[in-house]
């Protein structure tokens, strides 16, 4: 089996698939380590600041090694926020049949009553750099949009909304 986890940024994406790897022992990729590897070796001149061209750059890569880990009857996850809600589109039904994919939504209310715990828990598992940007407008913003995102693409979410509680459908 292969999980996808997708979500806006500060979700718990990568906290989730830690906890998942530790219960289940499935290996994690974290999509933003691929996207370092290939900036940090010059085999791209995106930036991390790039988040929409690193989508179609790097999901190409991901979907193939989605694939393979299928055809290989590995189990996977797959993390971060390049995953594209259409993602479905880039599979048969027999792939489709062996990946779970979910995606991770903070409510409006949830970042205006938390803001400051997110944050704190941002490097929970891996080191940010700086998070000095990161405002309340600009996470509900990427919030409301992934909501509407799967919404529109028939995609499962959590929605995070009073207490941060993940409780996976599968």
């Amino acid at each position: 089996m292969v999980i996808l986890i997708s979500g806006a940024s500060h979700t718990g994406k990568t906290n989730l698939a830690q906890k998942l790897l530790e219960k289940y022992g499935y290996p994690y990729l974290s999509i933003d380590h691929l996207k370092m590897g290939l900036i940090r070796s010059g085999q791209t001149p995106l930036t991390p600041l790039d988040d929409d061209k690193l989508t179609s750059y790097l999901w190409p890569i991901v979907k193939e090694m989605i694939k393979t880990a299928i055809e290989n009857e590995q189990n996977l996850i797959v993390e971060g926020c390049y995953i594209p809600y259409d993602w479905q589109n880039d599979f048969n039904k027999q792939y489709l049949s062996s990946i779970k994919y979910i995606c991770l939504v903070m409510s409006e209310s949830y970042i205006s009553n938390h803001f400051e715990i997110i944050k704190s828990h941002a490097s929970v598992i891996e080191h940010r750099l700086d998070d000095a940007s990161l405002t309340p407008s600009a996470l509900i913003k990427e919030n409301l949009y992934a909501l509407k995102m799967c919404k529109t693409h028939h995609l499962d979410y959590i929605l995070i909304d009073d207490d941060y509680n993940i409780e996976l459908p599968f």
